[in-house]
C-alpha cells in the first residue's frame, strides 16, 4: 500500500472493526499520541511502550467513556490498519 496515513480512513476502519463511535476513537488516538510522545527513551534511544500502561492512561482521561476491552480493540485495530498500509511492522 501507499504507506500514507489518512486519519479519516483510519477512524472509519477502526469504527468498522470495533463498533466504537468516531468521536470516541479520536479521543483514544489523541491520548495514545500524547502518551507515546511523552514516553522516556531508554539508553539506546528507543521508546518502549507497555500496552497495559497505555490502556490505563487512556482510560484515565475524562473524555474517554469506553471500557477497557473497547480501548484495547481500538488500539489493536489501529495497529492492524497501520500494518496494512505499511507504516508499522509486527516485531513479535
Amino acid at each position: 500500500m501507499s504507506g500514507t496515513l489518512n486519519e479519516k480512513e483510519l477512524v472509519q476502519y477502526i469504527a468498522a472493526e470495533t463498533g466504537a463511535e468516531p468521536d470516541s476513537i479520536r479521543a483514544v488516538l489523541k491520548h495514545e499520541k500524547t502518551f507515546i510522545n511523552t514516553a522516556e527513551a531508554n539508553e539506546q534511544g528507543e521508546v518502549e511502550i507497555d500496552s497495559d500502561d497505555l490502556v490505563d492512561y487512556v482510560l484515565s482521561r475524562k473524555d474517554v467513556k469506553l471500557d477497557e476491552m473497547t480501548v484495547e480493540a481500538v488500539l489493536d485495530a489501529e495497529m492492524d490498519y497501520l500494518m496494512d498500509i505499511g507504516i508499522a511492522v509486527d516485531e513479535d
